[in-house]
């Protein structure tokens, strides 16, 4: 719990955040004029915005306070593998990969979301639905996740019970739909861009504040290297690789090549403006990822050292759940004595705009996806005016519904952020990546990719969260196999759904008919001009 003088600059802090939120979200309320506008910024967004957009939406409570803390538990030091990965595969190649072709081809077929695109490019209207649907269903165990990660930091800095936690997530869900509401992708970009200085200001004071809490980088890896890891092993905490680099490299391709079939953030290239603004984001996104994700994950190495199960007076004792550590509560508890109570309400406000700018976008990217989508195909007349109504009442559909997914504690942050990227990267990558690059994707191809994606992740979910006894033997079975890469982590089945999706996509489309040579060489003509 803080001081008074500590709280008390932690509200003034929070007051003066919020009042800066709300205030864009009106300034820009006035510059939104069509669907277009509210969906995608009117398609004229800079490069600076657009990186810090794509930037805060990527990195969220989720990762500075789920899988900073799981992951620098369970690895220690190489943790910060994952922040590297984050930049260059989840960032760096993005832009440069896919940036230009995505906002090309988009533009030219008329495509404002990602289900909107399958429509477009092959020809088919029962593609866009069944994406649609896929991005409303599992965009809310994300929502829930990054609000779970709120919850657990301001339950540590206020001393909130669990009727406290869920005012605070009710809170916070408001406060993302006043704006995002009143100045649709305008809105989201520029506070994005605020929000964003804000992370990258915290998460240095943060890292360097919980290394000399140890008396420096030298002394604080001595330290964890005589740390027992979950293997009973010393020395490799503070390693190079560290004691499980196979289940590492899982979650680096869960967190890095996601990214490249997650409509967030995809949906960041349509609205860029031209190619220069292409370029140059992407050497501005990955510098925020090295700092944003690398310093998360490398603060999140020195857990250990802050956290114990038991036995340690000097460090804070973590609860277990069925013999294993409640991960989520290792970051807030690392903070607490890493850093000076009077700094708390910094960090409450990066964790603040780390999440609001993510939930922002998945708010703003389900709306739009819904009524874009399913809704205006299916009524006569649907202006402009009524689409735009429309998002806006589904925005508060969508955070009701995360809300009470969010108040329910029993799912990890890790899990349900892990369930939500595998069913729907596993489910677009391949389509959409080899959508822009090849000619004879199939729909075929793409509806295998969608229900292998969804389905990896749904019977995973059945087999290992649900505890459903119906399928007890079959878990068994697996747990059997005692597979280096463990089959029971939601993270490796995310990461296996997505590799598959790239593998069965163009051999599938081997093998079947590709959609009409009129309709695949409009969309590819597009390539041939500049932005």
């Amino acid at each position: 719990m803080q001081s008074q003088t500590a709280t008390t600059a932690t509200f003034v802090i929070l007051a003066i955040y919020v009042i800066i939120m709300v205030g864009i979200g009106i300034y820009m309320s006035r510059r939104t004029k069509s669907s277009e506008d509210f969906m995608l910024g009117g398609r004229n967004v800079g490069s600076w915005l657009t990186a810090f957009s794509y930037g805060t939406t990527y990195f969220s409570a989720v990762v500075f306070i789920g899988y900073a803390g799981q992951f620098g538990w369970l690895y220690g030091a190489s943790a910060s593998w994952i922040g590297v990965g984050n930049a260059i595969i989840g960032s760096l190649i993005p832009f440069f990969l896919i940036g230009k072709r995505t906002r090309l081809m988009t533009n030219h077929i008329g495509a404002k979301t990602m289900p909107e695109f399958f429509e477009r490019r092959f020809d088919s209207k029962g593609l866009k639905t069944i994406a649609a649907l896929i991005v409303f269903i599992f965009l809310i165990p994300y929502t829930a996740s990054v609000y779970n990660g709120l919850s657990r930091l301001f339950g540590m800095v206020f001393d909130l019970g669990d009727n406290g936690a869920t005012y605070i997530i009710i809170a916070m869900a408001v406060l993302s739909a006043v704006y995002v509401t009143l100045g649709g992708y305008k809105a989201t970009a520029l506070n994005d861009f605020f929000q964003g200085i804000i992370m990258l200001i915290g998460i240095i004071t943060v890292v360097a504040l919980t290394v000399q809490k140890k008396d420096g980088i030298s002394a604080a890896f001595d330290a964890l290297n005589r740390i027992s890891d979950s293997k009973t092993e010393t020395g490799t905490l503070g390693s190079f690789f560290g004691p499980d680099p196979i289940n590492l490299l899982g979650v680096v391709i869960l967190t890095s090549l996601g990214t490249w079939g997650l409509p967030q953030m995809v949906q960041k290239f349509y609205a860029i403006k031209d190619e220069q603004a292409i370029k140059k984001g992407a050497f501005i996104s990955t510098l925020f990822a090295f700092v944003v994700a690398g310093g998360s994950y490398f603060m999140g190495g020195f857990v250990r050292l802050y956290c114990t199960l038991g036995g340690d007076k000097d460090k804070t004792y973590i609860e277990t759940v069925n013999g294993k550590p409640v991960y989520d509560t290792m970051v807030p508890a690392l903070l607490q004595q890493a850093l000076p109570s009077i700094l708390i309400g910094l960090v409450v406000v990066l964790v603040l705009s780390a999440s609001l700018s993510t939930l922002s976008s998945l708010v703003l990217t389900s709306s739009s996806t819904l009524t874009n989508d399913l809704i205006k195909p299916r009524i006569k007349n649907f202006d402009d005016k009524h689409q735009v109504m429309f998002m806006r009442i589904f925005i508060a559909v969508f955070l009701l519904i995360s809300v009470i997914i969010a108040c329910n504690k029993n799912a990890s942050i890790s899990t349900l952020m892990s369930y939500s990227w595998g069913a729907l990267s596993g489910a677009f990558l391949g389509p959409f990546l080899y959508g822009l690059f090849m000619k004879k994707v199939s729909k075929a191809a793409c509806c295998a990719s969608f229900i292998t994606g969804v389905g990896i992740s749904v019977m995973h979910m059945i087999l290992f969260s649900l505890n459903i006894e119906a399928f007890s033997g079959i878990k068994e079975a697996i747990i059997g196999l005692n597979c280096p890469l463990s089959l029971l982590s939601p993270i490796n089945a995310g990461a296996f759904s997505m590799i598959v999706s790239l593998i069965i996509v163009p051999v599938i489309s081997a093998f079947t008919k590709a959609p009409d040579k009129k309709i695949v060489d409009n969309a590819f003509s597009s390539l041939e001009k500049s932005v």
